[in-house]
C-alpha cells in the first residue's frame, strides 16, 4: 500500500496548490495499466519534465558555488549529481518509495525499492513541484534535501564512478578501459541497459540501469570495488 500525501506534504513542509499533479508524480505507469477506466495519469511526463528542471537547478547552483571552476569539471560534478545513484539515495532519504501507486505485478516484484523507479519518482516530483510553485520553490527543496547531502567543505560527495576508475587505472598504468552495451531489456518506457566495463580485454564488472550512461556508472562501480579489495 502507498503512503498518504498528506502526511509527505506535512515532513516536507510542502503544500502543493494542485494536489492532482502530486498524486501523479506518485504514479506509476504500471498502476494506471491495472485502472484504465480510471481517471489517473502516470508520471513519465512530469518525470521528462523533472529531468531538464533538476539540471537547470543544479547547474545554476554549481556555477554559483564554484565560481573559477571551468565548464568541463562543473559538467562532471552536475552529472554526479544527477545520475541515477545519487537521484536513489536522495529518493530513500524521502521514504519516497513508500508513496507510489503500484500495479499488483510491479509491487510483488519488488518495484517499491527497484532504483531506476525511484529515481524516476524523484524526477517526477521535481517536476510537479516546478508547475505548481515554480523555480523557486524546487531550488528551496533542492537546498534543504539534496545540496545539504552532495557538499562538504565546498567538495563534492557523490561520486562520478567512471571518472575516478579512469584516473585509478591511469595512476597505476593498469590498462585501457572500453565499456559494452552487453544487453537491452524491458519495454521502451522501463527500457533497462547491462553494461560491462573490460581492461585490456579482461572484464572487471557489470552494472545496469535505465540509460547507457547509468549502467557504465554501475558497472564502474563494480569495477573500483573489485580492484580495491585486489590492492
Amino acid at each position: 500500500m502507498s503512503g498518504d500525501l498528506k502526511q509527505l506534504q506535512q515532513k516536507l513542509q510542502i503544500q502543493f496548490q494542485n494536489r492532482q499533479l502530486l498524486k501523479q508524480a506518485f504514479t506509476h505507469a504500471s498502476y494506471v495499466n491495472e485502472h484504465r477506466f480510471s481517471q489517473h495519469e502516470d508520471n513519465e511526463r512530469l518525470e521528462f519534465l523533472g529531468d531538464a528542471v533538476l539540471e537547470l537547478t543544479v547547474s545554476e547552483y554549481l556555477y554559483n558555488l564554484f565560481p573559477n571552476r571551468p565548464e568541463g569539471e562543473l559538467t562532471k560534478q552536475r552529472a554526479a549529481i544527477v545520475c541515477e545513484p545519487s537521484l536513489v539515495k536522495f529518493a530513500e532519504a524521502l521514504e519516497f518509495g513508500n508513496y507510489v501507486l503500484l500495479g499488483k505485478g510491479e509491487e510483488l516484484t519488488g518495484g517499491r525499492t527497484r532504483p531506476a523507479l525511484l529515481a524516476d519518482v524523484f524526477e517526477s516530483f521535481v517536476g510537479a513541484l516546478y508547475l505548481d510553485q515554480g523555480l523557486e520553490a524546487v531550488t528551496a527543496f533542492l537546498d534543504k534535501h539534496v545540496f545539504t547531502q552532495v557538499v562538504l567543505n565546498g567538495k563534492l560527495q557523490v561520486t562520478d564512478y567512471k571518472t575516478e576508475l579512469q584516473e585509478l587505472t591511469q595512476h597505476h598504468n593498469l590498462g585501457a578501459l572500453e565499456y559494452r552495451i552487453i544487453e537491452e531489456r524491458g519495454p521502451a518506457h522501463e527500457r533497462e541497459f547491462v553494461s560491462e566495463v573490460f581492461m585490456d580485454g579482461k572484464s572487471l564488472g557489470q552494472g545496469s540501469g535505465r540509460s547507457k550512461k547509468e549502467a557504465e556508472q554501475q558497472a564502474a562501480a563494480v569495477a573500483l570495488e573489485r580492484l580495491r579489495v585486489q590492492e
